[in-house]
């Protein structure tokens, strides 16, 4: 089972901040995971989606903040195959699933992705999933659908927590990272969009936290070569989270 339920993002510390804003240049990592109809982003519904916040100790330290998730009604015309409902458990005719159209929960979860990009001077959100171009297909094919302004995500660059456990763990099933990296895991929550997002989010802090020294060696390296400082690129083709 996973710690106690972290506090609500409160306003991070000015060393924290400066720390975050750095440390992925200017992006702040969210872990995201989807709970679909299909592997078919463009016909396939999105039924569930849970954002986990990735925050920082003043001393560098990643960890797993809060998540918050959203219920989502199938689009019009989506398609859902009963073998994915099967393994993930969820009913979308259930009378007491509280879903919400699928670009009201888009905003809301953008919303609180902002707030934490503002609280830690990040320039925009960038996805962390497992199996990330999966997560990421899903959110971009349901922005585009609903129209939907001020998506705070880095429209195609992610972080891959298969791709990271594999190089770091030798492991890439998330079942399997999880518990070699010596984190809990039950099967028994495993397919909901909160629990995967939780455990890849603490699976990616764990990844980063023990590359600190690769990274403080190579941040060295980037202010000799006058870099340090500059945040991620900024042009019109990638706007700030909040334009």
């Amino acid at each position: 089972m996973s710690a106690a339920e972290p506090p609500e993002l409160a306003a991070a510390s000015a060393p924290a901040a400066a720390l975050m804003a750095r440390r992925f240049r200017g992006y702040l990592p969210v872990a995201i995971d989807v709970e679909t109809g299909g592997f078919n982003c463009t016909t396939d519904a999105l039924l569930e989606i849970a954002a986990t916040l990735i925050e920082m100790e003043p001393d560098g330290t990643l960890r797993r903040g809060a998540t918050h998730t959203f219920h989502v009604q199938p689009f019009a015309g989506s398609r859902i195959d009963p073998a994915s409902l099967a393994i993930t458990g969820i009913d979308p005719d259930h009378p007491l699933r509280p879903a919400l159209p699928e670009r009201e929960a888009l905003q809301r979860m953008f919303r609180e992705v902002r707030r934490a990009v503002r609280a830690y001077e990040c320039r925009r959100a960038i996805l962390v999933g497992h199996n990330a171009a999966f997560d990421l297909g899903f959110i971009n094919a349901a922005v585009a659908r609903g129209e939907v302004k001020r998506n705070p995500f880095h429209p195609f660059s992610c972080f891959d927590t298969a791709t990271l456990a594999g190089a770091a763990l030798g492991q890439t099933v998330l079942a399997k990272a999880v518990r070699v990296a010596g984190l809990e895991w039950d099967a028994g929550s495993a397919h909901s969009a909160r629990y995967d997002a939780e455990r890849s989010a603490e699976l990616f802090c764990l990844v980063c936290n023990r590359l600190r020294d690769s990274h403080q060696a190579a941040a060295e390296r980037a202010r000799a070569l006058g870099w340090f400082n500059e945040p991620a690129a900024a042009d019109e083709a990638e706007p700030a989270a909040d334009a």
